[in-house]
């Protein structure tokens, strides 16, 4: 027992700390930096989190929604926004999005008024609550109905962009609002709406971010 041991010890432990060393070079290290590299040259925007700089200023992300509410800007989707539990190095509140988690099944233990409430009938108050704000903010469309995305999360809290009928929706507000021509509107639009990949995967969305950016005149 105690050769195996021994020849173990001194033969094939440092094989085997040989081969984790190469390895861990080759996976940990050179494929790393030949990734990074190459993501650098190839596509620099997106490998660096596709930030929308303008002059040097970076005005956030345009893969990760920002929360807009107020009458001149385009609104996206619902956030459940939570700025008490993180904060930066100075000590200010940041910002934090997450998903809701209601489902049209089952039961959730939160309680109203001492008494246990479906999924369902929870979400349908919170739908209800947010088509009011929606149709009390854009009461030009009240003869329309307002569409799904702008009164629902998305998977991840974060979604940056939203239908073209969403955008479509919030139009004849932002033509009060900003001034600007039902025309023009629709030209920021088209500009920022992202296109199904090859004109088949995925859904057409209207990036609202950059849709806000262009009613400031910061992108043209």
């Amino acid at each position: 027992m105690f050769s195996v041991m021994s020849k173990i010890l001194k033969e094939d432990l440092p094989k085997a700390a040989l081969i984790l060393l190469i390895f861990s070079i080759i996976c940990g290290l050179l494929y790393t930096l030949a990734v990074t590299g190459i993501s650098q040259l190839l596509f620099p925007d997106k490998a660096n989190g596709s930030i929308v700089e303008v002059n040097g200023k970076k005005y956030g992300s345009e893969l990760l929604a920002q929360q807009f509410n107020d009458e001149k800007h385009m609104w996206g989707r619902i956030m459940n926004v939570d700025t008490k539990t993180f904060t930066d190095k100075d000590g200010s509140p940041v910002m934090y999005a997450s998903p809701s988690n209601l489902t049209p099944a089952g039961e959730t233990k939160q309680k109203d008024k001492g008494e246990l409430k479906e999924d369902e009938k929870q979400m349908k108050e919170l739908v209800a609550d947010r088509v009011a704000m929606i149709r009390k903010a854009n009461p030009e469309q009240t003869d329309k109905k307002v569409p799904v995305d702008l009164v629902t999360c998305s998977g991840s809290g974060l979604d940056p962009g939203i239908s073209v009928a969403a955008a479509e929706y919030q139009i004849p507000r932002l033509v009060k609002t900003t001034g600007k021509s039902e025309a023009e509107l629709r030209k920021i639009v088209d500009k920022y709406t992202v296109h199904k990949f090859l004109g088949i995967f995925g859904e057409e969305y209207v990036n609202v971010l950059k849709v806000n950016l262009a009613l400031e005149g910061i992108l043209k």
